[in-house]
């Protein structure tokens, strides 16, 4: 009998030895409901439970094309941010590599930040598929408000991606790669950040780096500040930022983006309109200004109402801010004279 089980035993640990890892290119697709080429992954396609994954994340992301991201597409082809090829700084960010790659879709490199841990996405083959079922549902979770408006609720997000192995912002990250038409071409990560290498839809090698960071004042944000340093100067993207550069605690922080950015790219909820000194940038408006949501109120920007009342720029087209109907879509564009 023992001398029967031998050859099974070692072609089992065979097996289990010759295994290749699945791609980071097919764990993003995988999550992102798309099809893969890894032949393991491809046989977990085949469950009725990630078929149901895919059809919900497809029936949504096709409903937000036609919503939205077609209309941004649009503005960005009439806009220089269509041409800019260098760094890309969009803070308080969290995954939402979505806009930066819409808005900026040419950029040699994206920094990305947030207090959301980078967590990971492991080895799917090699996870119960129960706890695939499980994980994917959270993931799905937290991408519902942003497929639903156009931004995260972060305590909402946090709360869906520390439930289980493929948490954190990885999985969001490679959601918006996947579906956006990115190629994969290497995932390292280094304590709180991650680096992606990947080629853009239109074949150009990019990078994305997203790191776990506070930047408060006194945050400790040293190094994460000296490393966007070193690829400054770039664009800065701001949306859906608490209107915490409205704040002297994140003076540090805001200052850091006047002084290193060729061209600001934001909703009003970035650097408040009265941090743009008239005689060193040149402010475009576009869209309407109504004010914050009620949630954030008490940051209403009379002086940035009056430039709106005085401008009347032309509808936007499309959603930027918190307010998610398109009729509210504001966008503020700053470069320096």
């Amino acid at each position: 009998m023992k001398t029967r089980l031998l050859p099974a035993l070692l072609l089992a640990c065979t097996a289990s030895f010759l295994h290749a890892a699945p791609s980071a290119d097919d764990l993003a697709k995988f999550v992102a409901g798309m099809p893969v080429r890894d032949s393991a992954l491809d046989a977990r396609e085949k469950d009725t439970n990630w078929i149901g994954h895919a059809q919900v994340l497809d029936k949504k992301w096709n409903k937000m094309e036609q919503r939205q991201l077609g209309h941004v597409r649009d503005w960005v082809r009439g806009n220089e941010t269509s041409r800019f090829g260098g760094t890309v700084f969009y803070m308080f960010s969290g995954p939402d590599f979505l806009y930066a790659q819409l808005l900026f879709p040419n950029a040699s490199t994206y920094i990305l930040c947030g207090t959301e841990p980078v967590g990971s996405v492991p080895d799917i083959t090699q996870m119960a598929p129960q706890n695939v079922v499980g994980d994917l549902t959270n993931v799905r979770t937290a991408l519902d408000t942003m497929l639903t408006t156009h931004y995260f609720i972060t305590k909402d997000m946090r709360v869906d991606l520390t439930r289980g192995n493929i948490g954190g912002t990885l999985p969001i990250l490679y959601f918006f790669l996947a579906r956006t038409g990115c190629t994969i071409q290497s995932t390292k990560q280094s304590g709180p950040s991650v680096e992606i290498d990947f080629h853009g839809p239109s074949g150009r090698s990019q990078t994305l780096y997203y790191v776990k960071t506070d930047l408060s004042n006194g945050g400790g944000n040293e190094q994460f500040l000296s490393f966007c340093k070193k690829h400054a100067p770039g664009a800065a993207l701001l949306k859906s930022a608490s209107y915490l550069l409205h704040e002297d605690s994140f003076s540090k922080a805001r200052n850091w983006l006047l002084s290193n950015s060729s061209i600001i790219v934001q909703d009003d909820s970035g650097i408040p309109y009265r941090a743009f000194d008239q005689k060193r940038w040149n402010v475009r408006l576009y869209g309407t200004y109504t004010g914050p949501i009620s949630l954030f109120s008490k940051n209403y920007q009379s002086d940035l109402g009056a430039a709106y009342a005085r401008e009347k720029p032309a509808p936007l087209g499309f959603a930027f801010g918190y307010a998610w109907q398109v009729d509210k879509g504001l966008l503020i564009e700053a470069t320096p004279k």
